[in-house]
């Protein structure tokens, strides 16, 4: 399919240039050519678009989250993390069927991509069932089969982790990517560690692992090996392997020098760490060492919202006030970390999050004819401060449509909410309202 994009203004986000009015050619699932004016090209176009009153933005790329965690909005809300998931979330998860996390998976992928997102990470169970809710729904995705070394069937997640890569890496024609997801240091100790090390060698595949998401699990690393939990995934060689560390909000200096010296990626979470009470990651410090961040929602059991829109508002804000900086994080550097910065977080080298010829064709639409979007200063300032996930109206990954003038094109969107009701009815002590 060819198709061409007019009159529209987009923004780039390797060098910020705003772009009030241009065009884009999409040929199959790449970006053909994109540039100011008109296109000057002859068709034949398959659709002609005209983008008059839209702004034209990379996908964004959400890289931490578990997705069939949206079936547990609102669940357990207002409780410190350890409480959260020993005694609320790991018990209402043990009820889940491996269809249930399917559906889950669709749920959370109807809210982002209805929020601009077209790529995401997943660390769960049952990832084959996400897989296939990939496959379906048409986003792009980097999924691990979560691996917890406490748990009694912990050498059966290591053989289901090595049967998913092997069956998923690039299914959905390149739009699934896998990984090895260790859950995190307190709950892999390192002799299993080291067998998801050996399993990462003869896969050749990155990994994912949550660190140093709190104060206590830091003090609890400390008191049993005398090692912080940074120093102790670097003395058992983890960061010898491509790593995305979730959240990585309590670390030293020389926690930092580490992670920077084994080029540890960092998935950055500031709703989730902050509606948890587990404190604020040091991304300036991040940022100035030269590690490479991305942003993440984290699951909708601890965010509650899978919106990169709110993410990116939060990172900029965020950080200006607890430095008292109004400089410290930029608008230029929260999109970058929502789009190609996501992108290089999670080893994904092919123009992802980024609009320019030979990329991938993953882009979204905003509607910026809204009050919000005037008087034109800066529409990217706009997008970073004053925009609302509510102002995308379509949605494209790989140069196919995924949601078109606020409809979704490839999920059931009734269908999935009233199998997502059903589901939650499961849970513990639960109490639903239905819709009247």
């Amino acid at each position: 399919m060819r198709l061409l994009i007019k009159d529209i203004a987009y923004i780039d986000a390797q060098s910020d240039a705003v772009t009030e009015r241009g065009y884009m050619i999409v040929d199959g699932p790449v970006i053909e050519a994109i540039g100011p004016g008109d296109s000057g090209a002859r068709g034949p176009f398959d659709e002609t678009i005209d983008g008059t009153g839209r702004l034209l933005l990379p996908g964004f790329i959400n890289t931490h989250g578990h997705a069939a965690m949206s079936l547990l909005r609102g669940y357990a809300d207002d409780t410190p993390l350890e409480r959260w998931l020993n005694d609320l979330i790991w018990p209402a998860e043990a009820q889940l069927s491996a269809q249930d996390i399917g559906v889950g998976a669709q749920l959370a992928m109807l809210e982002m991509i209805e929020t601009g997102t077209t790529t995401f990470t997943d660390m769960y169970m049952h990832m084959d069932q996400v897989a296939a809710a990939v496959i379906e729904g048409g986003m792009r995705a980097v999924l691990g089969r979560g691996l917890v070394g406490l748990a009694p069937n912990a050498p059966q997640m290591l053989a289901e982790a090595e049967a998913f890569v092997r069956e998923f890496e690039g299914a959905g024609a390149g739009r699934i990517r896998t990984n090895l997801a260790p859950h995190a240091p307190y709950t892999c100790p390192p002799e299993y560690l080291k067998q998801i090390l050996a399993l990462a060698e003869r896969l050749g595949v990155p990994l994912q692992i949550h660190i140093a998401e709190t104060a206590l699990e830091v003090a609890e690393s400390r008191a049993q090996y005398g090692l912080t939990p940074t120093e102790l995934l670097h003395r058992e060689g983890l960061f010898a392997f491509p790593v995305v560390g979730a959240h990585c909000v309590h670390v030293s200096d020389h926690d930092i020098e580490l992670l920077a010296e084994g080029n540890v990626h960092v998935a950055h979470n500031p709703g989730s760490n902050l509606k948890l009470g587990s404190g604020v990651a040091p991304l300036v410090k991040f940022l100035e060492r030269g590690v490479v961040v991305g942003l993440g929602t984290d699951g909708a059991a601890s965010n509650n919202k899978l919106d990169l829109y709110e993410e990116m508002r939060l990172c900029a804000l965020l950080h200006k006030g607890v430095l008292q900086s109004a400089t410290a994080v930029t608008a230029s550097q929260a999109f970058w970390l929502a789009t190609g910065g996501g992108a290089q977080t999670l080893f994904l080298d092919q123009g992802l999050g980024l609009l320019q010829a030979g990329a991938p064709a993953d882009f979204q639409f905003v509607d910026i004819t809204g009050p919000r979007y005037y008087p034109r200063h800066s529409l990217l300032s706009h997008i970073v401060y004053s925009s609302h996930a509510g102002d995308v109206t379509d949605v494209f990954v790989a140069g196919r449509p995924l949601l078109r003038k606020r409809q979704f094109v490839t999920l059931d969107k009734e269908k999935i909410v009233a199998q997502a009701q059903t589901i939650a009815e499961k849970f513990p002590g639960t109490r639903l309202l239905r819709d009247q």
